[in-house]
């Protein structure tokens, strides 16, 4: 997942970046407006409104226009009719500074989950391909036998393959909790899910992050 942060306060985009990188994210940074025109816009931009060069909620009317891509406005600009107009210029959220990262955090996977089409027809990473119509799973052409909680996990990782899926995620949207006393559930669905797909694609742990779901190694 590549976000793009337009903040032209370096330091506060250092901690940013450094945070968001933490958590998985891919992240390139635009100090200006025309920086972030020239930028490409990734999966993701997170969008200062006061710029050295511009005003952002002229950037984002121009990001808007160039195509679909999830925008998060990010200012001290508090006001109602500042949030209005933020908005209805074509942002899908908007986060008055200060703010904890995990607020952040929260929105940017909402943000995500509404932009996502809802996840339809054939997956496929490796050697595994997934049904997600069907709700089916298999291996080479081979059926696999899984729980219902464990085809939700699968269906989570195989919807974005080769991105990190965070454990608060599994665990509200398959346990419908984020209580950390399921954790241990999740780490054994996950050890059983490795062992019933084998080798056809490899389930890795992102350490303090979650999950991710990549090919399995070529056969020579």
């Amino acid at each position: 997942m590549r976000v793009l942060l337009v903040e032209d306060d370096a330091r506060f985009a250092r901690a940013l970046t450094a945070a968001l990188r933490r958590s998985g994210y891919e992240v390139d940074h635009a100090p200006t407006a025309a920086a972030a025109l020239a930028a490409p816009p990734g999966d993701l931009v997170l969008l200062d409104v006061g710029l050295p060069d511009g005003d952002g909620m002229d950037v984002c009317r121009r990001l808007r226009a160039q195509g679909e891509v999830a925008i998060i406005m990010l200012t001290a600009r508090g006001e109602e009719r500042d949030r209005v107009a933020g908005l209805r210029g074509g942002a899908d959220d908007y986060v008055v500074k200060p703010f904890g990262f995990a607020e952040l955090q929260a929105r940017i996977e909402a943000v995500l989950r509404r932009a996502r089409p809802r996840p339809a027809g054939l997956r496929e990473v490796g050697d595994l391909s997934v049904d997600l119509d069907r709700h089916e799973a298999r291996v080479g052409g081979a059926p696999l036998t899984l729980t219902r909680k464990e085809f939700h996990v699968l269906t989570l990782l195989v919807t974005e393959p080769g991105a990190a899926v965070r454990r608060e995620r599994l665990l509200t949207e398959v346990w419908h909790t984020s209580w950390r006393g399921t954790s241990r559930t999740l780490d054994v669905h996950m050890a059983t899910l490795r062992g019933k797909i084998g080798e056809s694609a490899q389930i890795e742990t992102i350490r303090g992050v979650g999950y991710r779901i990549v090919p399995g190694p070529t056969r020579p």
